[in-house]
């Protein structure tokens, strides 16, 4: 949707040639063999890296390159992230945000059931937004995929200073996630990586050789509990615990002396105490949950971001609000794993695609107008040439990888 009305003018200044059409698998999965599109066609000279490489991006409008898409990547994608345009009225350097409510609204709904048809099983969308159509989008796209698959709203805060131009200085974006099956995707999702603070709560109180643990209850809320929690707990020394009330046990009791015997209660150092549940620092290995609020320190802002995309393209109008690849590098950790294939149907200035080289995933980028080749396609350039800023330090990016450039027939 960004820069529709500069495609038309623009096709005949990046081909450098006639282009070739697509008559050959590019990779071992995605655009392969009889169900090659013929309407996508390889720009060879904006292409980079090897040549069977499996990261495509596409200059072409969003909706018919996913119609294009479809047949070969149906059931792939593990994670698609979404940034359209948050129709704020606004006039940006690539493209004019003043659409119709309605026509907006149809037309982010329509893209994001084109992507969820695209998703695999334990997959999920992500869909950047603001509060101008917050609420309306998200009862359009509960319409669209199904308001059971509704997962969260994050809360990212992408700026920290105060605007004093207006009544509140609105600080924060949301991200609306979605999953095609909430709970494939909660048994999938990657957790965080654990922080000093948590990793100091464990604590070796028992020089137990399985290594530092904390404690936590071993008491849960009786709502929904079973006959079967409701027991006396019988200490090694002897003393006998009861569940409070409005409590029971959080597992039955022949699990719970198998967890006695095995070392896994902890009863306090005279073993007098409240029975605790024993949490071993070496099997959290699923991390920690993601919480909802995001802020600039973990994730970054759009200043950020501005200040990445300057840098790499010195002097030139470049996005007003580009996405940090800290924000992009958190979602794509917890929705996907290496080699998984992510989506972007809005790739702008290709932060996603960025992220994805630099996090070993495969991606597919979509993008309308002229930039697609001339900021885009550059900045992946960049990155595979090792290029050190957003996430690279941090990962220890020295570049590799590569792209297609297909330009929708």
């Amino acid at each position: 949707m960004k820069a529709n009305t500069e495609y038309d003018s623009i096709s005949h200044n990046l081909d450098g040639g006639a282009p070739e059409a697509l008559s050959e698998p590019l990779c071992h999965e995605v655009l392969a063999g009889d169900t090659a599109s013929k309407q996508l066609r390889r720009i060879k000279r904006l292409c980079y890296g090897p040549p069977d490489i499996r990261n495509f991006l596409i200059h072409g409008e969003n909706l018919a390159s996913l119609a294009e898409l479809a047949p070969t990547v149906r059931g792939k994608i593990r994670c698609a992230y979404m940034d359209p345009p948050y129709r704020t009225g606004e006039r940006f350097t690539h493209y004019d945000d003043d659409a119709d409510h309605e026509i907006w609204l149809e037309d982010v709904a329509t893209r994001v059931r084109r992507v969820w048809e695209l998703l695999a099983e334990d997959g999920s969308i992500w869909i950047s937004i603001d509060d101008h159509e917050l609420h309306y989008l998200k009862v359009a796209v509960d319409r669209a995929v199904g308001r059971e698959n509704f997962v969260s709203t994050i809360i990212w805060q992408q700026r920290t200073t105060r605007e004093n131009r207006k009544v509140f200085s609105n600080n924060h974006e949301y991200i609306l996630v979605y999953a095609k099956n909430s709970r494939k995707f909660g048994r999938f999702r990657n957790g965080l990586a654990l922080t000093d603070d948590v990793k100091g709560r464990y604590v070796n109180h028992d020089d137990d050789p399985r290594g530092p643990w904390q404690s936590v209850s071993a008491n849960v809320q009786a709502g929904h509990a079973v006959g079967s929690q409701f027991y006396v707990i019988t200490a090694p020394n002897g003393r006998k615990h009861f569940p409070p009330n409005g409590r029971c046990w959080a597992y039955n009791q022949q699990r719970m002396e198998l967890e006695i015997a095995q070392g896994n209660i902890w009863f306090g150092k005279d073993g007098n105490g409240v029975p605790r549940l024993k949490k071993f620092l070496a099997s959290s290995h699923r991390g920690l949950t993601p919480e909802t609020l995001w802020t600039a320190d973990q994730v970054g802002t759009n200043d950020h971001a501005k200040k990445h995309i300057h840098a790499l393209f010195p002097g030139q109008p470049l996005f007003d609000t580009p996405k940090p690849e800290s924000l992009l590098a958190r979602i794509l950790h917890i929705a996907s794993n290496p080699g998984d294939l992510v989506l972007d149907p809005y790739f702008g200035s290709g932060t996603t695609g960025a992220v994805a080289l630099k996090m070993d995933r495969r991606f597919i980028g979509i993008e309308m107008g002229e930039h697609a080749a001339t900021i885009a396609a550059t900045r992946l350039k960049c990155v595979i040439e090792g290029e050190s800023g957003g996430i690279s330090s941090e990962i220890g990016w020295q570049g590799g990888g590569g792209f297609s450039f297909l330009r929708l027939k």
